[in-house]
């Protein structure tokens, strides 16, 4: 014991992507920018729901919560990844790997959760219209949100608890750009079986149980849009789905490759590129196609440029 903790780790290696000084400037600046759009356009989006009073329905509450997630657990791991880009020092100590895990963890759970949740206020908007503002009153919201956050806290300090709770007495580098969980548990120096067992399962609550359930929830969804008799009011209803599916499923998939099968060696390689996708991509992509087709978006934006150039 005493051996093992004198050569127990004290701090990682992040190898990130492959360094390479002619490449390593425009890997900053490509990133730099994308990680700059995330944070105005959702800022940006945040702002409108805010200021403008016809937004002020739980619908766009609910997408200002998701903006507000992305903004934070990108903010988690993206500036330490552009740090490394152009520095040869690219360490991280074992209680900051610690931390980043855990509350990158927090925020991408709470958003799973609460994109069943956004399918609920959809199945109501939808199938009670009469009652949406009964049922989906503010403290409903708030309960709802309250609720995502706390499967958050626990499933992000289940995961942590269990990767980290393992021995790691070397190598220390991580094949990644920030600690994620199975890229971290390639270095335990012990039998992971357990570990992932536990991962699966967690994964199991956290992500195919709330996507399971936006599944369902979509299901009853359809069936009532098919007894629609307008033909337009199909069409309006179905593209008040469209975006929250298209934003699940860009979410969803790699967060279900990469956790519901941590001690795969086939990932290794693809790894990176997934968690750059549900990272980075999703947080970018999201206040796009909410806002991108929705009208009343476009006319807060409207609305907000006008009262700038308006003369003081």
């Amino acid at each position: 014991m005493q051996e093992l903790n004198q050569s127990s780790v004290t701090e990682f290696i992040l190898l990130g992507f492959a360094p390479n000084p002619r490449t390593n400037p425009l890997l900053f600046t490509f990133f730099l920018t994308f990680y700059l759009l995330i944070l105005i356009s959702n800022s940006l989006l945040i702002t409108l729901i805010h200021q403008d009073s016809r937004l002020h329905i739980p619908m766009y509450f609910f997408i200002s919560v998701l903006s507000t997630l992305d903004v934070c657990y990108t903010t988690t791991t993206v500036p330490q990844m552009l740090v490394h880009i152009l520095s040869e020092k690219r360490t991280i100590s074992f209680a900051r790997c610690v931390a980043q895990m855990y509350i990158f963890l927090l925020f991408g759970v709470t958003e799973s959760w609460l994109f069943s949740i956004m399918s609920v206020d959809r199945y109501v908007a939808i199938c009670h219209p009469l009652r949406y503002k009964i049922i989906m009153s503010h403290w409903m919201c708030l309960l709802m949100v309250g609720i995502c956050a706390a499967y958050g806290v626990v499933g992000g300090l289940c995961y942590t608890f269990f990767a980290m709770s393992l021995p790691y007495c070397g190598p220390n580098e991580i094949d990644h750009y920030f600690c994620e969980v199975p890229a971290v548990l390639k270095l335990a120096c012990a039998d992971t079986s357990l570990n992932d067992l536990v991962d699966f399962i967690t994964g199991f609550n956290v992500i195919v149980v709330p996507l399971s359930l936006v599944v369902i929830v979509y299901a009853n969804i359809f069936a009532t849009i098919m007894k629609i008799h307008s033909a337009q009011g199909r069409v309006k209803a179905f593209s008040t789905c469209a975006s929250h599916i298209t934003v699940v499923t860009m979410f969803a998939i790699p967060c279900i490759i990469m956790y519901m099968s941590p001690g795969s060696d086939s990932l290794s390689n693809n790894g990176k590129k997934m968690a750059l996708f549900y990272n980075i991509a999703t947080a970018f992509l999201n206040p796009v196609i909410y806002s991108l087709r929705n009208k009343d978006v476009k006319k807060a934006f409207l609305k907000l440029m006008g009262q700038s150039r308006a003369p003081q």
